[in-house]
């Protein structure tokens, strides 16, 4: 197994690399006390070859390895990419280019939701994938070999995966639906962290507008301070906690500390004041700036028997045609279609309108209905 621990036979690799028309990439990397992934390891593979690389090593320069993921004329390969950009465009600003996610190309190919790396291995090279040091401490210096053989065949079975895939989507003229979602993929702003958007990942149960507005200040600044420390979220301060707070907004270092989820020596220390300031700026947001409640401004009301219609069509039409409901439309979307003609969803544009957006149109509106024929569910048009 080759393992690179320098720079110079870096560059070699990837000049040779450079000439292969794609390569199969994964990494290994640890996130438990960080904010930001640590990478630990980078696998590569061409056709021709593989190889791993330890940017850990004191001796070695990425350089060579983010020009090769700059180069437009070799195709990346990655399944389930964006953990793995997310990554390079953290460490380095770079977005893999072009590229090509197996994971998203095996559900537009009908392989269901979020499938996994190494079920396309066995249903498409025949071959099983020991998963047995998946969660292993990457960062612990030597790998054993072990270790690296398992990494390393996430790249070589991937090229299998990744060429039969190929050649399905050229088959069924799908291409430009996998194009579509690499795009997203490829957008800088996929990658970037909003923190007065990190409120939204807190499960909250009632509440008014005004605890929103807490909230979303309060989370905030724990978003900032975890980047800014590279620490996990938690390690700043718990969701618990953050809820607590939004809920009771105490006004003093001392109210503070008192709360059951915030220990006096908190309160008290160095993240007390600024996330006492951080409470003050939510309690002061004009009521007119404060967030909508979820039923206001998250799934809008509607026709629930029309959502559970659409549910079905979904998946009538995702089956026929052989492709991943998920990929096509998630409850919310429906319930957006349900309540809005033109609602500002993937599933009415694109090829998602063609083989289920305008369906779903003419279901809501009369123009399609849905019957049981010889035991077989059927879709027939109503004549006006």
């Amino acid at each position: 197994m080759n393992l690179i621990t320098s720079t110079q036979p870096l560059a070699q690799l990837c000049s040779r690399l450079s000439q292969s028309p794609y390569v199969t990439v994964d990494t290994e990397f640890l996130r438990e006390k960080t904010f930001w992934p640590k990478l630990c390891l980078i696998q590569i593979a061409s056709p021709e070859e593989e190889a791993m690389i330890d940017p850990l090593g004191t001796e070695i320069d990425l350089t060579p390895f983010f020009d090769l993921m700059r180069d437009s004329r070799v195709l990346k390969v990655f399944h389930a990419a964006r953990q793995d950009i997310e990554i390079f465009h953290h460490d380095a600003g770079v977005i893999p280019t072009p590229m090509f996610d197996t994971q998203v190309a095996a559900m537009v190919c009908g392989f269901g939701d979020s499938v996994g790396y190494d079920t396309l291995a066995r249903k498409i090279s025949k071959v099983h994938i020991d998963k047995s040091s998946r969660f292993s401490d990457w960062s612990s210096r030597p790998l054993s070999e072990r270790q690296l053989a398992y990494a390393l065949q996430d790249v070589t079975h991937l090229r299998g995966v990744y060429e039969w895939l190929a050649r399905q989507l050229k088959k069924n003229g799908r291409e430009a639906w996998l194009a579509e979602e690499m795009a997203i993929l490829s957008d800088p702003n996929t990658y970037i962290s909003h923190p007065e958007e990190a409120w939204r990942r807190i499960k909250t149960r009632g509440g008014n507008r005004r605890f929103l507005g807490v909230l979303r200040e309060i989370a905030a600044w724990r978003e900032k301070e975890a980047q800014a420390r590279n620490l996990p979220r938690n390690r700043i301060i718990r969701e618990e906690a953050l809820l607590e707070i939004a809920a009771h907004p105490p006004q003093t270092l001392e109210a503070l500390g008192r709360l059951r989820h915030v220990t006096t020596g908190f309160a008290e220390g160095k993240l007390g004041k600024p996330l006492l300031d951080a409470i003050a700026r939510g309690r002061d947001i004009p009521e007119d700036a404060l967030p909508e409640l979820p039923d206001r401004g998250g799934r809008p009301p509607g026709n629930g028997s029309v959502v559970e219609l659409l549910k079905v069509l979904l998946k009538i039409l995702c089956e026929d045609q052989g492709v991943a409901s998920r990929l096509v439309a998630g409850s919310d979307d429906l319930a957006h279609i349900a309540a809005d003609d033109h609602a500002p969803v993937a599933a009415l544009q694109g090829w998602r309108r063609q083989i289920f957006g305008d369906a779903a149109l003419d279901l809501k509106h009369g123009k399609l209905a849905i019957a049981i024929k010889k035991g077989k569910i059927v879709l027939t048009p109503v004549e006006p």
